[in-house]
């Protein structure tokens, strides 16, 4: 249990203890200021608003049972202002509290499914593609390391008009004895090359045309090609999401055409309820609940005139999916702002017709764009799309040079000097996309985010470099080391109070979904580690053995959590930079 937890648990008993109704909160935060303690107890403000009695008396009487209940675990409970209780911890519980192993507040496990990535088969990936694939995949992993069972879902679309046209250009390319892997080798080339066909060629947009009615209509032949075309597709994919160190594998693709047979069920199910209408030959659903200021309600097509699906068709198959085969307790989508109202019409429609229970989480986490220096979303030179295999080589490149400069004089290898430029590169694409709040457009700036000073990845790596190098200089085994932590000086009280405050930020990025918030805590913890380290020498000649050990210790711990936030974020450590 973390800190916290056990303060408001204690908290709570007290407020029991003097009467006050259980809706009431403990309210119980970390001080901002030293001088207000540790922790703050504010929760008699709002209890004595609601008793109509004197908040400074209410809080007295809380403090009173406080001082039972915590004895030896704080030095001082301190009344202030209005109904304050500032709250001191010990220096002896706190040391214990770090000698325990950190573990995640007892909470109900969840099964929750991630919907991220989700890029179009047809082309290769792009740079619009990385902040749904980096955001969700390190959210995918916070959960998984508080308990949750994660089932991601890359939900590709790899289904629509387009693949008439691709698969009737992939089967011209074999016929004239290319291989598939090679026609294939570049996607956004072979989109190209197929569109221009297509528009120079009548004969073949007509044979196009034709292909998407037997792809649809199950066309053996069709079929074998597309599904050609898609594992290739796929595989480039899987390739990309290596480098970028995102878990998704081809076995957590959950494609557009596995929910074709459930469609026309979707859409029968709609319209017997009356949720859905015949209106001037579609199928639509009206939803009231998203109508516009005149009062019109929000319309959204599930059958286009003359048949045909849409993505909400296929969409409310998916979440219909989710809720009763995979039997989510959550599902969080992460899609960009600009499809906000398509997935509200989404969420409210699968919810009238109850694809999902009202216990079920429907959760759009939308994200803002990534953009260039002149402010407009991120392109080429030439005005193109930026494809994510040429900027994550692009990082790579940028950071060798970086790396290679920074270890002119040093032994390090060619190849692990190659490891490092990955690791430095890949990490502060991530972490420079990951430190923005997910709602934010942000500007795409190498240099920023390729510095080894502020709130970077490479910062944050050279930090835990840092903490290895100490230990490497002592010849002592990180890993295996262990030794009781004595908190003396302000700076070890200030990191340790940080350290153990772990726990409770993930939980609240696994609430909140927004991974800036570890970013921010993984700076602060190095910056605080850097103040430790200044004023608390571990390796000086003359420091006593039991306060090495102790300083060692908290620098053991600091490593360590800055190495599993770091890896919750996707984002690797090494030994040496």
């Amino acid at each position: 249990m973390s800190v916290k937890s056990l303060l408001e648990n204690a908290v709570r008993r007290a407020m029991d203890s003097a009467g006050i109704p259980a809706d009431c909160s403990p309210a119980v935060t970390r001080s901002n200021r030293p001088e207000f303690g540790d922790f703050q107890a504010n929760g008699a403000m709002a209890a004595a608003k609601q008793l109509k009695t004197n908040p400074r008396a209410l809080a007295g009487a809380i403090v009173e049972q406080l001082q039972q209940q915590l004895q030896g675990q704080v030095d001082k409970l301190e009344l202030a202002g209005p109904g304050f209780i500032n709250i001191t911890l010990s220096a002896a519980f706190i040391g214990d509290q770090l000698a325990a192993k950190p573990t995640p507040d007892s909470r109900p496990a969840e099964t929750v499914v991630v919907d991220y990535s989700a890029p179009n088969l047809a082309k290769q990936m792009h740079v619009g593609h990385l902040r749904s694939t980096i955001i969700g995949d390190a959210i995918a992993r916070v959960l998984t390391h508080l308990g949750d069972t994660v089932i991601r879902q890359n939900h590709v679309g790899d289904w629509g008009t387009q693949f008439g046209m691709l698969i009737a250009e992939l089967e011209e390319q074999l016929s004239s004895g290319e291989q598939a892997e090679l026609a294939l080798a570049d996607l956004e080339q072979f989109y190209q090359a197929a569109k221009l066909h297509f528009d120079a060629d009548p004969a073949f947009a007509d044979k196009a045309r034709a292909y998407v009615v037997k792809l649809q209509s199950g066309d053996s032949h069709c079929r074998a090609l597309w599904q050609q075309f898609i594992a290739i597709s796929i595989a480039h994919n899987v390739s990309l999401y290596r480098q970028l160190g995102v878990l998704l594998t081809e076995h957590d693709t959950m494609a557009e055409s596995a929910y074709n047979d459930q469609l026309a069920d979707v859409v029968a199910t709609l319209m017997k309820s009356g949720i859905a209408v015949e209106d001037d030959g579609a199928k639509v659903v009206f939803i009231d609940e998203l109508a516009d200021k005149n009062g019109n309600p929000s319309p959204m097509i599930i059958e286009k005139r003359g048949g045909g699906y849409l993505y909400a068709t296929t969409d409310l198959a998916a979440a219909r999916y989710r809720a009763q085969v995979l039997r989510a307790d959550r599902a969080l989508y992460f899609i960009d702002a600009r499809q906000s109202l398509h997935m509200k019409q989404v969420f409210a429609t699968a919810r009238r017709a109850e694809f999902v229970p009202a216990t079920m989480q429907l959760q759009h986490l939308a994200f803002g764009t990534m953009m260039g220096a002149d402010g407009k979303p991120f392109k080429t030179r030439s005005g193109g799309t930026v494809k994510l295999a040429d900027l994550l080589n692009e990082a790579i490149e940028r950071a060798t040079v970086l790396v290679a400069e920074k270890n002119r004089d040093s032994d390090i290898s060619a190849d692990e000097l190659a490891e490092i430029a990955r690791k430095v590169g890949i990490g502060a694409v991530k972490y420079a996309d990951l430190s923005k709040t997910r709602t934010n457009d942000y500007i795409f700036d190498w240099d920023s985010m390729l510095s080894f000073e502020g709130n970077t990845a490479p910062y944050l790596q050279y930090a835990y470099t840092r903490i290895v190098s100490i230990f490497r200089r002592a010849d002592i085994e990180l890993n295996s080391f262990a030794a009781a932590i004595a908190v003396e000086l302000p700076q070890e009280r200030a990191l340790a109070l940080h350290l153990l405050g772990f726990e409770d930020l993930l939980a609240q990025v696994a609430k909140e979904c927004y991974p800036h918030l570890l970013c921010n805590y993984l700076y602060e913890l190095a910056s605080l580690f850097m103040s430790f380290y200044e004023a608390a020498p571990m390796l000086k000649e003359g420091v006593a053995p039991a306060v090495k050990a102790s300083r060692l210790a908290l620098a053991k711990r600091s490593a360590d959590t800055l190495a599993l936030g770091l890896e919750l974020l996707g984002i690797e450590t090494m030994q040496r930079m």
